[in-house]
């Protein structure tokens, strides 16, 4: 590991510690799980080259992708995003993510409640053409949005 870099520490399933296993082989505990193609430990450049050329090879058969930037960073936010829809507690992801307050965090709290109010907005029926959409006199569902 480089001069300064963080350890950072998060659950893996079983699965994923078995194909961890295959991947390291007889390699001793101490050395980098991922290794270039001279077995020297991977960089954080190599990493963001590999996500970039598979993304490459992925949007070939993904035109949606083609306009789309992907970086490690693109799926740990994702990873973040999807934790978070999942109902795992802000904090956790904090600390999974390796932010010192949970104040930076929450920018993935603020993103997907800005994607919930673009869908609201789509969905609002307006029986009159300029008075309030439908769900607005739902009670329950304004409690459940101001509770969020």
């Amino acid at each position: 590991m480089g001069k300064g870099a963080k350890v950072r520490r998060c659950p893996l399933w079983a699965s994923t510690v078995g194909a961890l296993k295959t991947l390291i082989g007889d390699r001793p505990a101490t050395a980098a799980v991922f290794v270039n193609r001279r077995g020297h430990a991977l960089t954080r450049y190599g990493v963001h080259d590999l996500v970039a050329r598979y993304g490459r090879t992925v949007a070939r058969r993904l035109p949606s992708l083609q306009q789309k930037r992907l970086s490690p960073h693109t799926i740990r936010h994702t990873t973040a995003t999807h934790l978070l829809r999942a109902g795992v507690d802000i904090n956790t992801i904090r600390a999974w993510l390796g932010h010192v307050s949970v104040d930076t965090t929450n920018v993935y709290a603020e993103i997907d409640l800005a994607t919930k109010a673009k869908a609201l907005a789509k969905c609002a029926i307006q029986p009159d053409p300029g008075g309030p959409p439908i769900w607005k006199d739902n009670k329950d569902l304004m409690v459940f949005l101001r509770s969020l």
